[in-house]
């Protein structure tokens, strides 16, 4: 989406899909995004996102459970992302190995409050719902 603006993380720093990353290895209690790709290795640096999001989904089935629906709430002033929610699904879907409508995406501004508000920040929110298999 263009904008003036980008993210600085040491991964690739998609918010979204780290939030997710993170919903799913929390739900089957194997930690964390930080603890599986630590921002101290190297090979981390630049990562891409969805690879770390395949690596967490393949960590939850062997575990023996499967992703039954993920809500995200994705805060940002700009860009608008409205009308690239169904995009953001369907991508979501294809990374989780699940279908389009057990994937919920909505997007929130910050009211020009806070530091999403003042474009300083992006965040996102997913709560996810695994079924043991």
């Amino acid at each position: 989406m263009p904008h003036d603006r980008h993210l600085v993380g040491h991964s690739d720093a998609d918010v979204l899909l780290h939030a997710v990353t993170d919903a799913l290895l929390g739900a089957a209690a194997l930690g964390d995004i930080g603890e599986l790709f630590p921002d101290t290795d190297e090979v981390n640096r630049g990562r891409d996102s969805a690879e770390m999001l395949k690596k967490a989904v393949q960590l939850v089935h062997n575990a023996g459970y499967r992703v039954a629906n993920v809500d995200c709430i994705v805060f940002a002033e700009k860009p608008k992302l409205s009308q690239h929610k169904e995009a953001i699904r369907r991508r979501l879907a294809e990374l989780l190995q699940i279908e389009v409508d057990q994937v919920g995406v909505k997007a929130k501004t910050g009211e020009a409050v806070g530091p999403v508000g003042r474009q300083e920040a992006i965040e996102a929110q997913v709560v996810t719902i695994l079924e043991r298999v």
